[in-house]
């Protein structure tokens, strides 16, 4: 019987808790290597916010090289290529009147396309210190609201631990940006606070079953509150799997494969948002998550009571303890 089956009919239970330093550690290492791209090469940020001047036209027989190229011979530096289906995008620097004129009429002559169907865009940097400027309060806003729901629905500690899982995702989809070199665009704005939402459901599911099993935990209990907890964090461990699968499937259609063979160069800063979010969220929500909030609730004296008891009758009631129930094999 494989480990897969046994486990989808719950006959498996994971030590979450016990390999809290595991967890850490790993967590640890991905937050290092991903502020260490972040401040090394930074994020490519979009024409969106540092301003530039946008291209737009069709030409089916066209290749990158030779758009490129083209953009190149009317002097302009560094053009940034991207095509979805027969249409080209191209991004540049901010360019003056005569120049895009110039490099609008070399488009024309050289695919064959009507002057007035090459679409030219001109943005300003301002308009992206805007938009950041309101994500940053919109994802102030949110924290707040996810600090206050969960306090008045749960308890602060819970919170706390969903707060520090949030961030956590957020910082290691940001460095796989700066590694990878993705542009980042007011769509991936979008795609980092859907996968705060994301991950605060996932965090929450959690919770509530944790807050049901620990209700019921008093001074005769026979398990400590890391036990109780990670028994909690196992019956939701299939629901979380594949609501997470189910969501990243069509997401991962769309990074590679619209991106790849459809030329959906428009969707890809929001799927890679996605696709890295939900996976790092529903990872954090098992492994950094109820870990975190076991380390805060195991230092209540009510907690610590119980499992000195357990460790003086030879319970495995001590903090830090592997749960009664570890997986197998």
């Amino acid at each position: 019987m494989g480990l897969a089956s046994r486990l989808y009919r719950g006959e498996i239970n994971v030590d979450f808790v016990g390999r809290w330093k595991l967890w850490y550690s790993l967590s640890g290492l991905l937050l290092a290597v991903s502020l260490a791209g972040i401040l090394v090469n930074g994020l490519n940020m979009g024409v969106e916010f540092t301003g530039g001047s946008v291209f737009s036209f069709k030409a089916p027989t066209a290749t990158i090289e030779q758009v490129r190229e083209g953009f190149t011979e009317e002097g302009v530096h560094q053009p940034i290529v991207q095509t979805a289906g027969d249409r080209w995008r191209v991004t540049t620097e901010t360019l003056s009147e005569s120049t895009m004129t110039q490099v609008q009429t070399a488009i024309s002559k050289d695919y064959g396309v009507p002057v007035d169907q090459v679409d030219i865009q001109s943005i300003g940097a301002s308009w992206g210190g805007e938009v950041s400027q309101k994500a940053w309060v919109g994802l102030g806003v949110f924290m707040l609201a996810i600090i206050l729901y969960l306090s008045m629905a749960f308890e602060p500690k819970m919170a706390l631990a969903a707060i520090v899982a949030l961030i956590h995702d957020l910082v290691i989809t940001a460095g796989v940006y700066a590694w990878s070199g993705f542009e980042v665009t007011p769509a991936t704005l979008l795609g980092f606070l859907t996968i705060l939402g994301y991950s605060l459901y996932d965090a929450v599911v959690v919770f509530d079953m944790i807050k049901e099993v620990t209700a019921k935990l008093g001074t005769t209990s026979k398990q400590t509150y890391s036990m109780a907890a990670n028994n909690a964090l196992n019956h939701t461990l299939i629901r979380s799997l594949n609501t997470s699968l189910v969501a990243i499937l069509p997401v991962a259609a769309i990074l590679f494969i619209g991106t790849t063979l459809l030329g959906a160069g428009t969707l890809k800063d929001l799927s890679l948002a996605l696709f890295v979010g939900m996976i790092v969220g529903t990872y954090s929500s098992l492994c950094v998550a109820t870990p975190l909030l076991v380390t805060l609730k195991e230092r209540e004296p009510k907690y610590q009571a119980i499992a000195r008891r357990l460790a003086s009758t030879g319970g495995k009631g001590s903090k830090g303890s592997k749960s009664t129930a570890v997986a197998k094999g």
